[in-house]
């Protein structure tokens, strides 16, 4: 589902289509993007402290989500970070 995901979220940096919050972010740049990732990896924390599992896990997916339009926005894959938890879980042998 992330590559699945992430593919909408290229598809939305290249060919932007009015409506989409995608295409917003991207149009509104970096520092936007930047803030809602830190807006959302608060939201994570707040989640984890007591509104519940199934709030945790809704917060988890937009954190995921903003952090993969950040990927994107920077020229950066999913498949970078793949590779990163490949080398880490290597050292880690």
């Amino acid at each position: 589902m992330l590559h699945e995901l992430f593919s909408v979220i290229e598809d939305r940096k290249a060919n932007p289509k009015e409506g989409s919050y995608t295409a917003h972010l991207f149009a509104a740049g970096e520092d936007e993007i930047l803030k809602k990732v830190g807006e959302e990896a608060m939201e994570v924390i707040l989640a984890a402290k007591g509104q519940g599992d199934a709030r945790l896990v809704e917060e988890i997916a937009d954190l995921c989500y903003h952090t993969l339009v950040l990927l994107a926005s920077r020229g950066l894959s999913l498949g970078d970070v793949e590779d990163e938890l490949r080398r880490r879980h290597a050292r880690a042998r």
